[in-house]
């Protein structure tokens, strides 16, 4: 079975009734912006009702710890439609980001952030680029999964599923075929996490076959990003996964003018959220100098997603009918290319006067040209013989020689388990470690079965049953060692389902 998967940018319905938006006027600038915004759609013949919705800063504050109230969920699960202008998560006191919040719980996997080039109007050194960065939008770091583990340490959990992989590369893929994009780039940094990103490229890598006319390629993030800064007319669509993703998309959106320009979609199986990709700038919050193209531009793209794409065209080419006439707020103005420099206000109400107009230099918007729907198969989960070999146990112990560690634990006589190794910070300290790498409080020790060698490259180790972990742990607990974590070592279908220490 397959579910349809809406374009960011497709007219889907025939929208003769007015569609009910769940509207959330953020913090900082967002209620100068999003009055702005409201006032450009309702005066372009918008078929919208807006549905008010409290979240943000002010309800942190009120002792809402998750920043969002109840009638506002209710109000998103009615409507399915949410335009949310920027929000301020309060510093401090633990505060989790709402609008992570809100892209992992309504399953919002696929941000889309559409960038292209506006020169002269806006300045930029790339007048040509055009990309468009695909976020996976659920998992990674932004699991939010961190902990103290010992005085010095604290660690944050890289969470990388096939599942997920699989709907955002085939979402790439997808809405490239679907806009006749013709290559689709992957960034990864597998050359470090070989299990994690090395899952994400191995997905992109697969489904790419199933497009063959689609040109495909990788890079790994870091040399990608500085590619993407100084040629970006190279890259087309981008997919990667969430951090990565965040940061890319600024760097795209800010070297085509202005983060400021930019909006994103993030586009789940039942809901869709639109929303600028810049934050709440409280620093210039009430001054009236804010510009709102970045949330009109996801408005934009709201507007097509919900079946009024030509409203959305009218918008759009006014938009850019007012940028080409040199009518610019000031974060954009340049005084050899600008007429006159307006604030929000001001600018919103020029947009209104060009309705209908179209722009003579930029690219006509003609959000119809997208075609068809996006489908995601459901995952089919493929069964795996898992195999339990060791466990590495993580200790909290103060001393600092790897040797003095390692003997106390070798003297731990276990028939099935033994101490391969030591690691601090991931580097191999035992045996033979060197004495010029520091050492924490926080020592990961790997011990594993019996191993079997079928060939000089090939070292496997035998199955072991979970009580003699258990028995592990006991001895463990019984020599006074201060246990923090454990992480069980699996081979899957006879492969190593865990990472090799740096030196092992």
């Amino acid at each position: 079975m397959n579910h349809t998967i809406p374009l960011a940018t497709e007219k889907i319905v025939k929208a003769e009734q007015a569609t009910k938006i769940a509207v959330a006027h953020g913090d900082g600038i967002g209620p100068e912006i999003m009055k702005a915004t409201l006032k450009i759609l309702l005066s372009a013949g918008a078929k919208i009702e807006v549905e008010p919705i409290e979240l943000g800063e002010q309800v942190y504050l009120s002792g809402n710890s998750s920043g969002i109230t109840e009638q506002a969920w209710n109000t998103i699960s009615e409507n399915k439609i949410i335009l949310k202008a920027p929000i301020t998560t309060p510093q401090g006191k633990g505060y989790k980001s709402l609008n992570v919040t809100l892209r992992k719980t309504l399953g919002l996997f696929a941000n889309v952030r559409p960038v292209s080039a506006l020169s002269p109007f806006v300045k930029t050194n790339f007048p040509t680029m055009d990309i468009v960065v695909i976020r996976e939008n659920e998992e990674d770091l932004y699991a939010g999964i961190e902990h103290r583990q010992t005085e010095d340490v604290v660690q944050c959990l890289k969470l990388i599923s096939r599942p997920g992989s699989e709907k955002i590369v085939r979402y790439a893929f997808e809405y490239a075929k679907a806009y006749n994009r013709k290559k689709v780039t992957c960034m990864v940094k597998d050359n470090i996490m070989k299990l994690t990103d090395g899952l994400f490229h191995n997905v992109f890598k697969e489904i790419a076959l199933e497009y063959p006319e689609i040109e495909s390629n990788s890079q790994i993030i870091d040399i990608g990003s500085a590619k993407v800064a100084n040629s970006p007319e190279n890259f087309d669509v981008i997919v990667t996964s969430n951090l990565y993703g965040d940061i890319i998309s600024d760097i795209v959106a800010e070297i085509a003018g202005s983060v400021g320009m930019a909006g994103s979609a993030n586009i789940g199986r039942n809901v869709a959220m639109f929303e600028a990709i810049h934050g709440s700038a409280p620093d210039i919050a009430g001054q009236k100098i804010a510009n709102p193209s970045g949330l009109l531009n996801a408005a934009i793209m709201m507007l097509a997603h919900i079946g009024q794409a030509k409203i959305a065209d009218k918008i759009k080419n006014a938009w850019l009918a007012t940028l080409e006439d040199g009518i610019h707020t000031a974060d954009v103005y340049q005084e050899s290319i600008s007429t006159k420099k307006v604030n929000t206000d001001e600018f919103a109400d020029e947009i209104i006067e060009r309705l209908g107009s179209l722009p003579k230099k930029l690219p006509i918007s003609d959000l119809s040209k997208g075609s068809g729907t996006i489908s995601i198969p459901e995952y089919k989960r493929k069964n795996s013989i898992k195999t339990l070999v060791g466990v590495d146990v993580f200790l909290d112990w103060k001393g600092n020689d790897p040797e003095e560690i390692g003997g106390d634990l070798n003297n731990i006589q276990l028939p099935s388990l033994k101490l391969k190794m030591i690691t601090n910070r991931g580097v191999k300290v035992f045996p033979n470690g060197l004495k010029e790498t520091y050492c924490t409080d926080h020592w990961r020790c790997r011990f594993v079965s019996q191993q079997t060698q079928t060939n000089p490259k090939e070292i496997h180790y035998e199955q072991i049953k979970y009580e003699e972990v258990l028995n592990l742990f006991s001895s463990l607990n019984k020599s006074g060692f201060d246990v923090i974590k454990t992480e069980n070592l699996y081979d899957f279908d006879g492969a190593r389902g865990f990472s090799l220490g740096q030196g092992e």
